[in-house]
């Protein structure tokens, strides 16, 4: 319990500033916008649209069932998540005979790394590494057990990994690659043990049941709504995702670079333990499952920095024998990860917000029952005004931007047009893209802003401007 508590002071101090900011990350503002409207009884793929799959959504509208607006409830939420995978990894390395420093090391860097690859607030493998680490845990107990030739409890025990695996699979797809790892894992080590033929394929069998069961259990969901429901969810989870466009290769070689700067004091202390550290069948497979991570990693191919979270927990689990081996390396290791997350504080401004926070009251001053269109900057804006969104589409890059083109199946140009069409009472935008922008789409924008809008509000949005124009028509707003 007071390793637990530490861990979760930690995870409160490494995490406490961004508590309540609206825009803490692109992606999660988003999560709890869709999340919102479910509650509102928008349906998901039709009325807003995402690649990501139905726990998602369904997770971020349970945190919109607790008091406030959502941010800081789905926060809150995380910095618990999180403190609670440190201790699995402190967990973990106690198993292994690793001292409780060492082991306490391993679950605070995890908690330390998160906020550097901008998983300091609600990215979704920020809930679920935690169900993919206790799997890892289990897995890891799998030594232990097959040598007391416990058939029995390794079934049961791989039938835990992998419904947990696929519980996490239901959050986010790429857990899959993982899950296939701790079904495998399982399945040597019960040929270890002792297990027949016939016990071994029973087990398999079973164990690909539950860790695909919440999927089939919302495919299903899905195809007994029929028709256009399941056609929609079925293109966003399984088809969209091969027509997005890659980015320029500079960029992926930039991002890698970044990622690989950010882990690299773990991934030296990885490298360490394997080559001086003890030889433990619990550390090759915790090494194994650091190699099915960084497969997942690589399918997308985009490289976006918070795609590295779920390398974060084997990784630290990975250099914990460096951590028992060598002091220093404990105090090297969190010199650079503190002086990385200042570097991040001082970078990252959180009161960029507030901002975004008048930026939703001008827009609710003057929407009347009209839609406002947040063409490109940050969706909670939809959110923090209470206002309509006038498309499904309202992750801004879906339409703004050129990776998205040709890959949500709708012709961009004309959503936008029609959009546009309805006379949209304010637009917000960005006088510098995140992305390269989808051409036409940005052009026909600019047009309406200059034949039609007025500029209102500028604020600050990391180095950039999100500009507020509102339609001319509409009376002057009072100075606030």
């Amino acid at each position: 319990m007071g390793v637990a508590l530490l861990l979760l002071i930690f995870a409160l101090l490494t995490r406490m500033r961004d508590f309540g900011n609206p825009v803490a990350h692109v992606d999660e503002q988003y999560y709890l916008l869709v999340g919102d409207r479910i509650l509102h009884g928008a349906r998901l793929y039709i009325d807003l649209w995402d690649r990501k799959p139905p726990g998602l959504f369904l997770l971020f509208a349970a945190f919109r069932l607790l008091p406030g607006d959502g941010f800081l409830a789905y926060q809150l939420v995380g910095t618990v998540c999180t403190a609670a995978t440190g201790w699995l990894i402190w967990l973990a390395a106690r198993r292994m005979e690793l001292s409780f420093p060492a082991g306490l090391a391993a679950g605070a860097a995890y908690i330390l790394w998160l906020p550097l690859l901008s998983g300091g607030s609600g990215q979704s493998p920020v809930f679920y590494n935690l169900a993919m680490t206790a799997a890892a845990v289990l897995t890891l107990e799998l030594p232990r057990l097959a040598e007391r030739r416990a058939v029995g409890a390794i079934v049961a025990n791989g039938a835990a990994a992998c419904l947990l695996a696929g519980i996490a699979i239901q959050i986010k797809y790429t857990p899959l690659v993982e899950g296939a790892f701790f079904g495998l894992a399982h399945l040597w080590y019960l040929r270890r043990a002792g297990g027949r033929i016939a016990v071994m394929v029973l087990a398999a069998l079973t164990w690909l049941a539950l860790g695909l069961l919440p999927t089939a259990l919302v495919v299903l969901h899905f195809w007994w709504r029929g028709g256009q429901a399941f056609d929609a969810f079925w293109f966003a989870n399984f088809t969209s995702i091969m027509l997005r466009r890659g980015y320029p290769a500079a960029k992926i070689v930039a991002r890698l670079a970044g990622i690989g700067g950010q882990l690299l004091p773990l991934i030296a202390c990885a490298v360490f333990a394997f080559c001086k550290g003890p030889k433990r069948p619990e550390l090759t497979l915790t090494r194994i499952w650091l190699g099915f991570a960084i497969i997942a990693f690589a399918m997308i191919g985009a490289f976006f920095d918070h795609y590295a979270l779920p390398l974060v927990a084997p990784l630290a689990l990975a250099a914990a024998p460096a951590f028992a081996l060598r002091r220093r390396a404990v105090v090297g290791v969190f010199i650079i990860g503190g002086g990385l997350l200042g570097f991040h504080s001082a970078t990252n401004d959180p009161s960029e917000g507030d901002g975004i926070r008048r930026m939703a009251q001008v827009m609710a001053a003057v929407d009347g029952r009209e839609c406002p269109y947040v063409f490109a900057g940050d969706s909670s804006l939809y959110h923090l005004s209470g206002g309509c969104i006038p498309t499904a589409y309202a992750f801004p890059s879906s339409l703004a931007y050129e990776a998205e083109r040709g890959a949500i199946g709708i012709d961009e140009s004309a959503e936008v047009a029609r959009i546009l069409a309805r006379r949209p009472p304010a637009i917000v935008t960005m006088d510098d893209p995140l992305s390269p922008w989808n051409v036409a789409t940005e052009a026909a924008v600019d047009r309406a802003l200059a034949t039609a809008y007025r500029l209102v509000l500028s604020v600050p949005r990391e180095g950039r401007h999100e500009l507020l124009y509102v339609r001319r028509d509409l009376p002057v707003l009072p100075r606030k």
